[in-house]
């Protein structure tokens, strides 16, 4: 069995505890919490232990999922922690995963150990199909369209705004762009016309919310390249209409093939989730398997989804691939 441990129990970790009970070679040694251990009820009855005192569980683990948001958590908490454990995280602020990088694999190098990061459906599965869809067919171009759905880095991004108690932001496709691409036309789009971002938020009673929603539309990374919409509601209003986290997505590659260019094709990989946290987090669980197999044969430092052979994701063996997959 492969012993996994969860760093952060929001809606992340919680998918993350999930997926570990549906995986037949994998088990839960416990939940690392910032909070007080007390305090936090898990759904599986996992044992609890304070983040603090996480090194003192070094033996027990053979790799741990770090939980916790891409604004501020995931780039303190995984280049420190990759010096320690095989380490997976989901970071996704894509402008910055180089610098990411670059962190997390001098400290996993340190400490002899692997360090996944940017798992998930985009970066990850995404990813993935975007560089398929461009080896397959290099006279072409990939699109990649988000949503309709709810961001978790976002919303996440959004909260940490001083004033902001609760927050929910969804990505939405341009409908017009998506037809385009579909039709090989192959249109240039910039980033604006290719979405809309629509973010719902709760505010603290006496918060300026003029000033809320410029930071909003103003982040850099986030908001400020796109078309932002920000309606402020109630507390009660974001339980009774925005308590769920769906969310999806399309990579399309449209290509030529042929002497002349003649022949057009199009590849399409497309997601409809209803729990963003969950299906992400079943992603990770899959890569920390990946993690744990490369690191037994003595690999190092930090690694993306480019770097793990699609087999090493299963539980299976790889006769059992052979027979009933390929």
């Amino acid at each position: 069995m492969i012993r996994m441990g969860i760093v952060g129990y929001g809606n992340l970790g919680r998918g993350t505890e999930s997926a570990i009970m549906q995986n037949p070679d994998t088990s839960l040694y416990g939940i690392f919490s910032r909070r007080d251990p007390s305090t936090v009820k898990t759904v599986s009855g996992a044992n609890v232990y304070n983040l603090d005192d996480i090194l003192n569980h070094k033996g027990n683990i053979d790799v741990l999922i770090i939980c916790g948001g891409s604004a501020t958590d995931l780039p303190v908490q995984t280049p420190y922690l990759a010096e320690y454990f095989n380490v997976v995280d989901s970071f996704d602020t894509h402008a910055k995963i180089p610098e990411h990088f670059m962190n997390v694999d001098s400290a996993a190098k340190k400490g002899k150990n692997v360090a996944m990061i940017s798992v998930g459906w985009d970066p990850g599965m995404f990813s993935l199909n975007r560089l398929y869809g461009e080896v397959i067919l290099p006279e072409g171009k990939d699109y990649t369209f988000w949503g309709k759905g709810v961001s978790q880095g976002h919303s996440d991004a959004i909260r940490r705004i001083e004033g902001v108690i609760d927050a929910r932001q969804y990505t939405i496709p341009v409908n017009s762009a998506v037809e385009s691409v579909r039709k090989g036309e192959n249109p240039e789009l910039t980033t604006r016309q290719k979405h809309t971002r629509l973010c719902y938020v709760v505010a603290e009673e006496n918060a300026d919310k003029d000033r809320i929603e410029k930071e909003i539309v103003t982040m850099p990374n986030y908001f400020a390249d796109y078309d932002t919409t920000v309606n402020f509601i109630s507390a009660e209003e974001m339980k009774r209409d925005h308590s769920g986290i769906p969310h999806g997505g399309m990579v399309i590659r449209s290509g030529k093939t042929g002497m002349n260019k003649e022949n057009t094709h199009i590849i399409e990989y497309n997601l409809k989730l209803d729990s963003n946290p969950e299906f992400t987090s079943s992603v990770i669980v899959a890569f920390a398997r990946a993690a744990v197999r490369m690191s037994k044969e003595g690999i190092s430092g930090c690694k993306t989804v480019f770097d793990v052979p699609p087999a090493y994701l299963s539980p299976k063996s790889a006769e059992s691939l052979r027979k009933n997959l390929l």
